[in-house]
């Protein structure tokens, strides 16, 4: 850290902030394109189709279509720029932005890896401190405002599928958002608070998926729902509202709303780590305060893409629920598991005292 200060002539401190924030911005920006292709090449296997398989910069490796996100990104740029008769202009414009925003601020403090001592001064590896006095509060907060650029789009496009899915949406977020709270809130009792690094610190004797396994049942199904992904992607629907809220949308601002999807599995994927995997830590090992820095960060990262892959495998696996059976799922089924799961915490722990 020392050399890369001297390098761009910064104190040890501002440098290790412009690191954070490289990464904190970096890893969405730069995973989200890969997951993309990913996605296309994963559900082309699984369903015996090909795929991507034409635009690559080495032709050993053009089966693959590495170039594909990028030829998609330039396709975009290019494309016109419509809008359509009675839409509300300013904001159809910034509905993109806001849901695009909201997406990104999801890795703000989540450890990216262990804490590490620079000179004398401790160096956290997120990019907010955990004196910030938020914590876990923060990314549920700002992913739950996702919704606001949806609803927005949906209501200022002027199309009656649009909104459509944005009342789905809606709906959609308030019946997960209470199950969800419940089983975070959980975590927070179990660890005496919501600091990320306290509750990463919390599982160096067992991870939470283990200690409590319905919590993680609720929270992992709730965020297929707050990432709008199947099973439950009912904020769109090619079948009955074309493609709902982005319906109107193309050329930049529909490849942001497409990029904001898989912003989002990046940022659910890594509230799961870090709640019910263990974050940075490597399993069977209780200290880890000597581990190098980087390996810990690269345990994070292989978490994380491995978690991602699995939404991409359930998109793909499973069927679409039906509008009402997603309702009675997320206020007749996980909202009694977590409240059972909170009651049942709170019981073990006041038995131990």
């Amino acid at each position: 850290m020392d050399t890369f200060a001297r390098l761009l002539h910064l104190s040890p401190a501002a440098a290790w902030v412009l690191v954070k924030v490289l990464l904190a911005f970096g890893i969405p920006m730069g995973l989200g394109p890969i997951l993309t292709w990913a996605e296309r090449r994963g559900s082309a296997m699984m369903q015996d189709r090909i795929g991507p398989n034409r635009v690559a910069l080495f032709g050993k490796f053009r089966i693959m279509g590495l170039l594909q996100p990028m030829a998609d990104g330039l396709k975009f740029f290019f494309k016109e720029d419509l809008r359509p008769t009675g839409a509300n202009k300013v904001l159809f414009w910034l509905a993109p932005a806001m849901a695009f925003v909201p997406a990104m601020l999801c890795l703000a403090v989540i450890p990216l890896g262990r804490d590490f001592q620079s000179g004398d001064a401790l160096c956290h590896f997120s990019l907010l401190d955990p004196g910030n006095g938020m914590g876990m509060l923060l990314p549920l907060a700002v992913g739950a405002m996702a919704v606001y650029g949806v609803m927005i789009a949906a209501w200022s496009s002027n199309n009656k599928w649009s909104i459509l899915g944005g009342m789905r949406a809606s709906a959609q977020m308030v019946s997960y958002e209470v199950g969800l709270s419940l089983a975070v809130i959980a975590i927070f009792m179990s660890v005496g608070g919501y600091d990320p690094h306290q509750i990463v610190e919390a599982q160096a004797h067992g991870w939470f998926i283990w200690r409590q396994p319905l919590g993680f049942l609720v929270f992992f199904v709730c965020m297929f729902a707050e990432a709008n992904r199947l099973p439950f992607d009912f904020a769109e629907g090619e079948s009955e509202i074309v493609s709902g809220f982005h319906t109107e949308y193309g050329s930049m601002k529909f490849g942001m709303m497409g990029l904001t999807e898989y912003i989002h599995i990046i940022g659910a994927s890594a509230l799961i780590v870090t709640l019910y995997l263990g974050g940075w830590r490597l399993p069977f090992m209780a200290d880890q305060s000597q581990l190098p820095v980087l390996l810990t960060f690269a345990v994070f990262l292989v978490k994380l893409v491995l978690m991602a892959c699995v939404f991409i495998w359930v998109r793909w696996t499973l069927p679409r629920f039906r509008y009402d059976q997603l309702m009675d799922l997320g206020w007749k089924k996980l909202l009694p598991l977590s409240m059972a799961n909170l009651l049942g915490i709170a019981y073990i722990m006041q038995m131990r005292g």
